[in-house]
């Protein structure tokens, strides 16, 4: 019980709300698109059965996740994937992903389509979730997982037009997010065990990384922006 009255515990749920608020925003989209021909008697089902097939289907990924981050140098692998999902976040491609997503008129056939399209959109946030909870320690990432989804979960479904409202408003909401991504992949480098046997496991280097890590996020998305940008 100690451990959810911890404040590494309620950090790591605030990181797993704002990583789910900035990578699963596109859900609330998918959702939207696959229960599009629904009629609309069943549209509140489809919505409501995708989102717990899908709250499910990403708690089973984020266990293995957890489990797998014990194995040296899968925690570096991560980190650098969270590298650049974090550069990506500050300066977005064109791409659209969402154009290959086709509505259905039956309810099962929409809720097969919410969960599939979710499992392919969510690898990002599988990452990074995993990433928070390990930096909280302690014998309860699942729970803190669990928590996390299920807080964020009907601020991304009922709240994501006042969400990216706000981060269109504040872009500096997006920066901090994906510096936020280069904290977590500086703190989960530090503790793979490949290297815990070099590095001092202290705070000072936790924090050090963590630092550099939202550094390097920052200034690489910067660069990465001014690259896209039309030159004049």
């Amino acid at each position: 019980m100690e451990e959810f009255l911890s404040a590494p515990f309620w950090l790591a749920v605030g990181q797993i709300i704002m990583i789910d608020i900035l990578l699963g925003g596109d859900n609330a989209v998918v959702i939207a698109l696959a229960c599009r021909q629904l009629p609309p008697n069943l549209r509140t089902k489809g919505i409501l059965w995708g989102t717990a097939g899908a709250i499910v289907l990403r708690v089973v990924l984020i266990a293995f996740a957890l489990t797998l981050l014990a194995i040296p140098f899968l925690k570096l692998v991560g980190a650098v994937l969270l590298l650049w999902i974090g550069v990506k976040l500050l300066a977005p491609g064109d791409e659209d992903a969402h154009s290959n997503i086709q509505g259905s008129d039956k309810l099962w056939a929409a809720v097969k389509t919410v969960i599939v399209a979710d499992l392919v959109m969510s690898i990002d946030n599988v990452i990074a979730i995993a990433g928070a909870a390990t930096g909280a320690g302690g014998n309860h990432q699942l729970s803190l997982v669990i928590f996390g989804l299920l807080v964020s979960i009907p601020i991304i479904i009922w709240g994501s037009q006042l969400v990216l409202k706000i981060m269109d408003r504040f872009p500096i909401i997006i920066t901090v997010g994906g510096m936020l991504l280069g904290w977590i992949a500086g703190t989960m480098a530090h503790s793979d065990p490949a290297v815990v046997a070099y590095i001092p496991q202290n705070q000072m280097w936790n924090y050090g990384l963590g630092l550099a890590g939202a550094i390097a996020v920052y200034l690489l998305g910067m660069l990465s922006k001014r690259r896209a940008s039309p030159q004049h």
